[in-house]
């Protein structure tokens, strides 16, 4: 009797399965939807996906000095540290706050040379970084403008990003739920049957990679020619996939 039962509910779930594939195909259902069979027949689980794209609102510009073979250490501090002061004086009156402004790197190094087979040094090299960070992307290219006018020698970036991905993550999610639900009643109809509560919700949505946008390094030495650089921080997409399940009355 069991065994009978069995094949009993595996034929009605092959009927049923065959029938939505009918229905999808002859009444044109909008995609994205997944129909899953669940263990429990009483449930109907319906995949929906969301996508929202977000302009980044913060940015980060590196504004690098390097100089190279000086006589001697304190030479080499001196002027990086003259030109890292200026850098900083530049930015606080654009209006960037002090704890936007970090030095990233500073490093000082000897060249060597080979005298009767052994190394000299014959001076010093020295690099320091500044990275800031631009609440206001408006101000990007003034940041630019600003930071080669100081004395900077190397400008990494300009790198855009979302302050606060968690919000758009949150709305690509709600996108989703309501697709789900668009769709489940849209197939619910089609199939004749009444729906009822949502029992367990799933999201597997895929990893949203959204690494940094850098603008081009054309753009960041247009400032060469005399010119403010136009720089675009164009769009991140963020995308939430989520199964709803719902009680089939």
């Amino acid at each position: 009797m069991e065994q009978k039962n069995y094949f009993l509910s595996l034929a009605a779930t092959l009927l049923m399965v065959l029938i939505c594939l009918f229905l999808i195909k002859f009444f044109n259902i909008s995609y994205p939807i997944t129909i899953i069979t669940t263990t429990k027949t009483s449930e109907l689980a319906v995949v929906g996906e969301g996508k929202i794209d977000a302009v980044p609102d913060l940015a980060y510009v590196d504004a690098g000095i390097t100089v190279n073979n000086l006589p001697t250490t304190d030479a080499v501090q001196n002027e990086i540290n003259q030109t890292n002061n200026k850098i900083i004086e530049s930015m606080k009156a654009l209006g960037i706050k002090k704890e936007d402004i970090k030095t990233s790197n500073y490093s000082i190094n000897p060249n060597y040379s080979y005298d009767g087979g052994r190394d000299k040094i014959s001076g010093y090299n020295g690099n320091a970084t500044t990275t800031i960070k631009i609440r206001n992307i408006q101000l990007v290219p003034k940041v630019i403008q600003a930071v080669t006018a100081a004395g900077a020698n190397q400008v990494r970036g300009a790198r855009f990003t979302i302050d606060k991905p968690e919000v758009y993550r949150e709305q690509a999610r709600d996108l989703a739920i309501k697709n789900a639900k668009i769709q489940a009643q849209q197939l619910a109809k089609k199939l004749g049957i009444s729906l009822g509560k949502i029992t367990n919700i799933v999201e597997s949505s895929p990893t949203n990679y959204n690494y940094p946008v850098y603008a081009a390094q054309s753009m960041l030495e247009s400032k060469i020619a005399g010119s403010t650089p136009e720089i675009e921080p164009g769009t991140q997409t963020y995308t939430s996939v989520v199964t709803l399940y719902f009680e089939k009355k």
